[in-house]
């Protein structure tokens, strides 16, 4: 069995078991010191049912770490979501027990309160929801949610965990996606250098500024308005999707109609989704090669290029790619953005500002498990 280094939980363990029952009380209430950035706005979601706190986050940290949640107990949520990796896992598509390989690359977990929709399909509509998945899912942990709360129950360590999160002892696949979740809500990524440019204390270079002003720019020759059009689909200081429904859905021109993956067609059965996948946030872009919700690219100069010169027409590509051009166009032209080399390092050097090496090295977040 894995040991517990001293950390948070094991002082709110001993704290709890040695209290009277006003004090247990209070320490099972205790509401986690979420840092929710003002610069990010306030359209996040906490839910009412599931109030974040410090044990809860704990718990829910031991099982994002724990591989008991996987049928041969090689895997857990961190294998395929890894901090230093911006809670990815480096890989095109992401591995499950025995090498099995899933369909889509592991998609990063932070500044998920302001997010609505969940997958690179949207099936999951909360974080409770995605928590629990994978648990079942054949490709990655295998596992019945009726056998992990078995072997959780028969661990010594967890009935007493969610009696202080929940009040009682009994373990249930809702509390553990509870749990999972409360943790994951955690994992917000705030002070990257634009970040701290947006507070006013970080002065970007010449190239970074040009960078930040093609990113959110929307190119339209006739008004001599140069753009990179990223900005069009990930959103604002989040550099995120749209988190209204299924707004935050696109066709980014990967693939033709013939070659186009169902995405989002597979959750809302209309085939004018066929193709579309969620825009995900582009916080600490620089550490979560390789790119798309297939991997395919292995850089973010093969992903500025793509958007430069290489768009595949098909019935539902994203319309604001289709009319995107930083030359006049015409019926039948190619889908080209015509950026300058200069243009595309620009870009470049903004996204690696997105780059949060505090998230990245946060010991609040790190595996609370040593090897015996």
């Amino acid at each position: 069995m894995q040991s517990i280094k001293f950390c948070s939980y094991s002082l709110i363990l001993f704290l709890f078991l040695t209290s009277c029952e006003s004090d247990k009380e209070a320490i099972k209430n205790e509401a986690y010191p979420l840092e929710l950035p003002s610069h990010f706005g306030k359209q996040y979601t906490l839910p009412d049912h599931n109030p974040t706190t410090t044990v809860g986050v704990e718990l829910g940290r031991m099982l994002f770490y724990d591989t008991q949640l996987s049928r041969d107990q090689s895997t857990s949520c961190a294998t395929c979501h890894q901090q230093k990796l911006a809670f990815t896992d480096g890989k095109a598509l992401a591995e499950g027990i025995h090498g099995r390989v899933g369909t889509f690359s592991s998609m990063s977990i932070q500044n998920a309160p302001w997010q609505a929709k969940f997958f690179w399909d949207g099936r999951a509509n909360s974080l409770e929801q995605q928590a629990l998945e994978p648990i079942e899912n054949p490709l990655e942990m295998d596992m019945t949610l009726t056998e992990v709360i078995e072997r959780l129950t028969s661990d010594d360590r967890y009935p007493e965990l969610f009696k202080i999160v929940f009040g009682s002892e009994e373990i249930t696949e809702e509390r553990i996606g509870m749990s999972i979740a409360q943790f994951e809500r955690t994992l917000i990524s705030s002070n990257s250098k634009y970040d701290q440019y947006l507070k006013g204390s970080y002065t970007p270079t010449e190239e970074e500024l040009l960078g930040i002003q093609l990113f959110f720019t929307h190119p339209e020759p006739s008004q001599n308005l140069r753009g990179g059009n990223c900005g069009d689909c990930h959103l604002n200081i989040l550099t995120s999707g749209d988190g209204k429904g299924f707004r935050g859905f696109h066709n980014n021109g990967l693939d033709n109609d013939e070659q186009l993956k169902d995405g989002l067609m597979t959750v809302s059965g209309s085939i004018y989704d066929k193709g579309k996948f969620k825009a995900p946030t582009l916080r600490n872009i620089a550490v979560t090669a390789p790119y798309m919700h297939d991997g395919r690219f292995s850089t973010l100069e093969e992903v500025i290029e793509h958007y430069d010169e290489h768009i595949v027409m098909s019935a539902t590509l994203d319309p604001l790619i289709r009319e995107a051009s930083n030359e006049p166009i015409f019926p039948g032209d190619p889908i080209v953005l015509h950026l300058t080399a200069k243009e595309k390092k620009a870009i470049l050097s903004f996204l690696k500002m997105l780059t949060d090496e505090t998230f990245l090295n946060d010991p609040k977040f790190s595996n609370p498990f040593t090897d015996e």
